[in-house]
C-alpha cells in the first residue's frame, strides 16, 4: 500500500488501515488499570462480541493470558452461546463498535437482570444502548469507520484487551508497545511480491492458517469483505490433516507466523502434494513465498494483521473492487431494535 498514492488513499478502508499506526502509537495502557484490578479479583473473564469485534481482540487476549501465565481464566464466545452459560462468577466484556449489536446487548441485559455488576462495554460510540447495560464502558479513540470492513477499531479493541491482560500479568505494556507503530507502518506499506498477488488472483479459495490468536481467522473474514473471494481458516496445522484431499492446485494457503518445525510438512503436503502456492507472513525467511514483516515482539500479531490487510488491498484493487462498499455485508450485522 502506498500512503501517498490516491489509488489507495481515495478509499476510506486504506486510510483507516493507515490510521492504525497512530492508534497504536497513542494508546494509553493505563486506561484499563482500575478495571483490570477488579477483573483480576473476579478471577474469570469472558470476552464476547460478534465478527471482527471478537475474533482478533478476544483470541489475542486469550493467547497472551495463557502465554504469560496470567492468574486469570480468560475465555471467549459468541454472545448467543455465551448467554447459555452460567456467568454468575465471571466479569464480562461485550464489544460492539456501533454499541447496537443485538446479540451483545442481549447478553449484557441478561447479566444485568441476573444482578451481575461485572459488565464492561467496548464501543466506538458514546451514549449507546451498550453503554446503558454495562457498568463501565470504554470508548475507542480511533473514531468511526466509513468502510464496511472494520480495521483500526479491531486493532484498538485488541489493545484494550491486551492492556487488561498485561496489568493482570504484571507486565508494562508500554515496553511492549515501543516501536510497534513503526513496524505496523512498515507492514502496511511494504511492496508485495507480484507473484503472490498473481497467485491470489487465480485462487478459487484463499486459506489462512496459523495460531488460534485471531490473526489468521480475522484475515479470513477480511478476505470475503475486501476481495469477495471464498476463504477458510485452518487453525494450527489443520492444513495438513485431511483438508488437502479437497484442495485445488490453484488455491493459496497463507500461513501466518509459520512454525519452523512444520515447514517441511507444509511443503510436502501442500506444495508437492496438492501443487498449490503457500505464502508465509513471517519475521524470518521460509521455503515459501514470503511477506516479510519486522519483529515487534509481543506486538507481532498486530504487525501480521497489518501485513495481511496490505495483501488483501492489493488483491482487491487488482480485481477493481470498491474497497469501501460490500455487496451484501453490513456495517452493523444485526442491529438491536427498540
Amino acid at each position: 500500500m502506498n500512503a501517498n498514492d490516491s489509488r489507495y488513499t481515495r478509499f476510506s478502508l486504506c486510510r483507516e488501515m493507515l490510521d492504525t499506526v497512530e492508534v497504536v502509537e497513542n494508546f494509553d495502557p493505563d486506561r484499563t488499570k482500575s478495571a483490570a484490578g477488579a477483573i483480576a479479583r473476579r478471577g474469570r473473564l469472558l470476552l464476547t462480541g460478534e465478527g471482527s469485534s471478537r475474533i482478533f481482540p478476544a483470541k489475542n487476549a486469550v493467547r497472551k493470558g495463557l502465554t504469560w501465565g496470567a492468574d486469570l481464566w480468560i475465555t471467549t464466545e459468541g454472545s448467543r452461546q455465551a448467554a447459555t452459560y452460567d456467568l454468575s462468577d465471571f466479569a464480562v466484556f461485550g464489544a460492539s463498535n456501533s454499541g447496537r449489536t443485538a446479540e451483545v446487548i442481549a447478553v449484557l441485559r441478561q447479566l444485568e437482570d441476573a444482578g451481575n455488576p461485572h459488565r464492561y462495554g467496548l464501543t466506538a460510540n458514546r451514549d449507546t444502548v451498550l453503554e446503558r447495560h454495562a457498568e463501565e464502558t470504554f470508548v475507542l479513540t480511533c473514531g468511526w469507520e466509513n468502510a464496511v470492513a472494520a480495521t483500526k477499531s479491531v486493532a484498538e479493541q485488541a489493545l484494550v484487551y491486551q492492556s487488561v491482560v498485561s496489568h493482570v500479568a504484571g507486565r508494562d505494556m508500554a515496553v511492549d508497545l515501543a516501536g510497534a507503530s513503526e513496524c505496523i507502518h512498515t507492514a502496511l506499506t511494504s511492496a508485495i511480491d507480484p507473484r503472490i498477488i498473481e497467485a491470489l488472483l487465480q485462487a478459487p479459495t484463499i486459506y489462512f492458517a496459523g495460531y488460534n490468536d485471531g490473526v489468521a481467522e480475522e484475515l479470513t473474514l477480511k478476505t470475503n469483505e475486501i476481495t469477495r473471494r471464498k476463504s477458510d481458516y485452518l487453525e494450527g496445522t489443520y492444513a495438513v490433516h485431511g483438508i488437502e484431499e479437497v484442495m485445488d492446485p490453484r488455491d493459496v494457503v497463507v500461513v501466518v507466523d509459520p512454525i519452523e518445525a512444520e515447514f517441511e510438512k507444509f511443503e510436502q503436503v501442500l506444495v508437492d502434494g496438492v501443487g498449490l502456492t503457500v505464502v508465509a507472513i513471517s519475521t524470518v525467511d521460509t521455503p515459501f513465498l514470503d511477506v516479510r514483516v519486522p519483529d515487534a515482539g509481543e506486538m507481532n500479531p498486530f504487525v501480521q494483521l497489518a501485513a495481511g490487510w496490505n495483501l488483501l488491498v492489493e488483491v482487491g484493487l487488482a480485481l477493481d473492487i470498491d474497497l469501501d462498499k460490500a455487496e451484501r455485508a453490513r456495517k452493523v450485522g444485526n442491529e438491536v431494535t427498540g
